[in-house]
């Protein structure tokens, strides 16, 4: 059996490495000079190898398309892949959320292991870019790459979405989709920064939070709500707890979204009330923007009280309830209205993809072109960050592997 492989990410490496594992002769066409490029930025360099939870959880955190998983995840579930790294060296380890991580925090680490892996069950690597699909009478037969045919009695491909270009995930998976007569459902950003309507963001410019508490709202409805980390941009919003907010935001042009900001969490309204007047009493002779250095970090303090609509040189002991109350609200509700996402190159993960009604969730197998399988974010299947994308590279890919190289009877 002779498979070739296109894409030398996660779901392209786990899908070489198992059909040479099953005596399959494996070819991975890779554009880049060396396998895992996107791989090596995941996790902030540390990636986030998976979630270490049960297959029901992973189907809870994929917002698009759960059910087409259940084959895949039963295939190879996260504790399968934990074992599967453990086993090949790389000792992990389960932060915060469930995320599990390479002990080293080398993402270095995980590539090593999947590259060692392929190239000891003899998977040959091709440093060439993939142009078309050699296909007759409905069934592939090869792959067009470099001016040369590459014959094949199955073709998997797992060229990524059109997220991180750089790395090389360009889309070119959908032209070939396209080729074999699959329906593409348009890709859009998922897991991606948030640009701003005003210029509220801008003000506080490079500055981070951390520990604050984000609420998403799509018109009246909440939609999204989680403690963590972000950042203000020149554009808008971005950071972990963003970007997982993100995913959650898809109907823009339909509907509108806001984001509330919680400053002081863990302090509820009647507490934050105390506090306030703890500071105000300290600062009672000072004017009301110097009296907050002890609450709000300096960046954002103008921000806070244009919002809050008390005038900055007023006497903090002139301040009224009222006002006091509309400060309060401010720091609990800090509100950004949202326009829309970054564009889909600086996106984590692309939502959209192969239409996963034509491919075979038992298989991976194209319903439209006989030998042409599919794995990871070129199949129109996504999930919210804690490592739930890469569990879906790793499982579709060890499932399109074993089934790619599976000799019919």
């Amino acid at each position: 059996m002779n498979i070739i492989v296109i894409g030398g990410g996660a779901a392209g490496l786990m899908a070489a490495g198992t059909a040479a594992e099953q005596g399959a002769r494996v070819t991975l066409l890779e554009t880049n000079e060396k396998v895992g490029r996107k791989l090596f930025i995941t996790g902030k360099g540390r990636c986030n190898v998976c979630n270490n939870c049960d297959t029901q959880t992973v189907l809870q955190h994929v917002p698009v398309n759960p059910r087409f998983l259940y084959s895949a995840l039963g295939c190879f579930s996260p504790a399968d892949v934990m074992a599967f790294f453990e086993v090949h060296g790389v000792p992990l380890k389960t932060e915060r959320g469930n995320r599990v991580f390479p002990v080293s925090d080398k993402s270095s680490d995980i590539i090593d292991a999947l590259f060692t892996w392929v190239k000891r069950l003899g998977v040959t690597i091709i440093q060439k870019t993939a142009e078309s699909l050699a296909i007759t009478d409905g069934r592939v037969t090869g792959v067009c790459a470099g001016g040369k045919t590459y014959h094949a009695d199955r073709v998997i491909i797992a060229t990524g979405g059109a997220s991180y270009p750089q790395t090389g995930s360009t889309g070119d998976g959908y032209r070939f989709t396209r080729e074999a007569g699959h329906t593409l459902v348009p890709p859009n950003p998922s897991l991606v920064p948030l640009v701003e309507s005003g210029d509220t963001c801008r003000e506080m410019m490079g500055l981070s939070l951390r520990n604050v508490q984000v609420t998403v709202y799509e018109g009246g409805k909440q939609i999204f709500c989680d403690f963590g980390e972000m950042l203000f941009t020149h554009f808008g919003l971005t950071g972990p707890l963003i970007l997982s907010a993100s995913a959650h935001m898809r109907h823009f042009g339909s509907k509108e979204y806001r984001i509330e900001i919680d400053l002081k969490p863990a302090l509820d309204e009647k507490t934050l009330d105390k506090r306030l007047l703890g500071d105000f009493d300290k600062h009672k002779n000072s004017d009301f923007i110097n009296a907050l250095g002890d609450l709000l970090p300096r960046k954002m303090i103008p921000t806070v009280v244009r919002l809050s609509g008390i005038d900055p040189h007023v006497k903090v002991n002139s301040i009224t309830k009222a006002q006091r109350a509309s400060l309060l609200h401010t720091l609990k509700h800090f509100t950004v209205q949202v326009s829309g996402k970054r564009p889909i190159a600086e996106a984590i993960v692309t939502t959209g993809g192969v239409s996963v009604r034509e491919i075979n969730p038992k298989t991976m197998e194209s319903k439209k072109c006989t030998g042409l399988y599919f794995a990871g974010e070129v199949l129109d299947v996504d999930a919210y960050t804690g490592g739930f994308n890469l569990q879906i590279a790793w499982s579709t890919g060890r499932l399109a592997g074993l089934s790619a190289a599976h000799v019919e009877e």
